[in-house]
């Protein structure tokens, strides 16, 4: 068992140094070899101010993203769980959601053009 493992390792191991080999090799210029960071030219100077604003919408999307991630699984134990205490559980949930969403409205944090 032990020697069949190992010629499948070895074969393994011929397969990607024959890959590498014959692989096509790419030009290398600047534009490929720089960093791309939020569609910046990092060869700028780095002290540049930027709007925090795409920050607060970052972060307003993640917590509303997450929120997706957590109201699936309530519709998947509907049938193995209380009826009662699903339907207040979810409602508190999504109710605290929309105070939320509403907070961030009434603060102008999803207006982007100020």
């Amino acid at each position: 068992m032990f020697i069949f493992s190992l010629i499948i390792f070895l074969i393994t191991l011929i397969m990607m140094f024959i890959s590498t080999l014959i692989s096509k090799k790419t030009f290398m210029d600047r534009e490929k070899c720089s960093p791309f960071e939020c569609g910046f030219d990092p060869m700028n100077y780095s002290r540049l101010p930027f709007s925090l604003r795409f920050f607060l919408i970052a972060i307003i999307f993640l917590i509303f993203d997450v929120e997706i991630a957590l109201i699936l699984p309530m519709i998947l134990i509907i049938k193995s769980s209380n009826l009662m205490n699903w339907m207040i559980t979810s409602l508190i949930f999504i109710l605290i959601l929309l105070i939320g969403l509403y907070h961030e409205w009434n603060q102008g944090a999803l207006e982007w053009n100020n």
